[in-house]
């Protein structure tokens, strides 16, 4: 999982689009239907990544999983992610997007086949894996193959770029993984095989994309200059320690957010709200993950300050709402603050990358969003994890009041780093 932002993470600055090889009155029309190809692939391979999310209750139910084995399950997942993130998530701008967008969806569709093999632990955590792995390759490509498909369209169209690239890819990341999870809900309800039926749906939706993909036409020419393999390197900018780490921390709590609705949430509606719907449980993860990708798209032009606040502000309330709809048993004050949650989440994740990249320059932006992602994706996973042993021991209700709380001060404690480094910027 990973949001879409007004750069391109962390794989570094799009490369060129392609300029040569088809005549000009053709290409407008090959490189709008390449970028609404992908699109839809990194649509359906995201929603693929969420769909397990209301399906946990189900493996809990027959092979007796507790809330620790869901917080690896998922946790499986964000370490797939942060390693493809920076083992090979920069390399499609030395041999093209098409070349790792593929390999990427095709490792969600082995995910899916280990899915449907077994419902035991160790194939759920290997399915996990690789769906982590093609997210990791996927999420910056696809990001940075739309925004230059879309360019080179409108640029041979003599029509101004606008604003669509950012937005479509938003939803198809963010919307995604908050549609996944519904569909998954839905099938589970409805249609016989709850644990197969909508990784089938998904899988055939995957391999169409990459039937699709044979129409789309690359965007990054090859380089003959010589060229040695090095991991993402992560870089912490020099005399702006104080606004990164801030950035960084920021993007650790919105993260930690997401893996909660996206792991445990579900089986905190069926055991402690009393809905048992899996459709109901997939809704929740949709407000949650549409609300977040309609406030990154609303608050686009704001300044990194204001989004920061804004972000604070729902993510806080959010979280009261929550804890609160847990302490009392109120499912509908429950999906309000996820909902809000959602809001400052997404809007607090942008805030951190528009932090990165403003004190961020040149080559070093990259590197530096390199560490925001890291960040981000520990937050994914090991907040989940304690969680899932803290309600080892103790009612979820109190857990999950003891998670608000530490994010509550992980928020503060945000805010703090980056007052203190604007006032450090201001008088340097």
């Amino acid at each position: 999982m990973s949001l879409s932002t007004n750069v391109v993470p962390p794989s570094g600055a799009p490369a060129q689009p392609e300029t040569s090889g088809l005549a000009a009155p053709a290409r407008p029309r090959r490189h709008a239907r390449g970028f609404w190809i992908i699109g839809y692939l990194f649509a359906v391979t995201m929603a693929f990544a969420g769909a397990p999310a209301p399906l946990y209750v189900i493996y809990q139910q027959r092979e007796g999983f507790g809330a620790f084995a869901v917080a690896l399950v998922f946790a499986a997942y964000a370490l797939g992610v942060i390693v493809a993130l920076f083992l090979a998530g920069h390399m499609s701008d030395r041999f093209g997007r098409l070349r790792l967008i593929a390999p990427a969806v095709l490792l969600n569709v082995l995910a899916g086949l280990a899915f449907l093999a077994s419902t035991d632990l160790a194939p759920l955590l290997v399915a996990r894996v690789l769906s982590g792995l093609g997210i990791g390759l996927l999420t910056a490509t696809a990001t940075a193959h739309m925004t230059e498909l879309h360019a080179a369209g409108r640029a041979a169209a003599g029509r101004p770029v606008g604003r669509r690239a950012e937005v479509i890819s938003t939803a198809a990341n963010l919307g995604g993984i908050g549609v996944g999870p519904l569909v998954a809900g839905i099938l589970a309800d409805v249609a016989p095989g709850p644990l197969r039926t909508p990784y089938l749906v998904l899988l055939f939706a995957m391999v169409l994309g990459l039937l699709l993909v044979t129409l789309v036409p690359e965007t990054v020419d090859g380089v003959d200059e010589p060229w040695h393999y090095r991991p993402q390197r992560v870089v912490v900018p020099a005399g702006s320690r104080g606004l990164y780490a801030g950035a960084l921390m920021a993007g650790f709590v919105s993260f930690a957010m997401f893996g909660l609705f996206t792991s445990l949430a579900p089986a905190f509606i069926a055991d402690t709200l009393h809905v048992t719907s899996h459709a109901v449980a997939g809704l929740v993860t949709f407000a949650v993950f549409g609300s977040a990708a309609l406030a990154q798209i609303v608050t686009g032009q704001r300044s990194a300050r204001t989004q920061h606040a804004l972000g604070v502000t729902a993510l806080t309330v959010g979280l009261v709402l929550m804890v609160g709809a847990m302490l009392t048993g109120s499912f509908p004050v429950f999906v309000v603050g996820g909902a809000i949650t959602g809001i400052g989440a997404g809007t607090l994740f942008k805030a951190g990358v528009g932090t990165v990249v403003s004190v961020a320059a040149g080559r070093s932006r990259a590197e530096a969003l390199a560490g925001l992602f890291l960040a981000a994706y520990a937050g994914m996973s090991v907040p989940v994890v304690l969680l899932g042993i803290l309600m080892r021991t103790i009612p979820a209700p109190a857990a999950v009041l003891a998670f608000g709380v530490l994010m509550l001060v992980l928020l503060a404690g945000a805010t703090a780093l980056l007052r203190t480094g604007r006032r450090r910027a201001v008088t340097d």
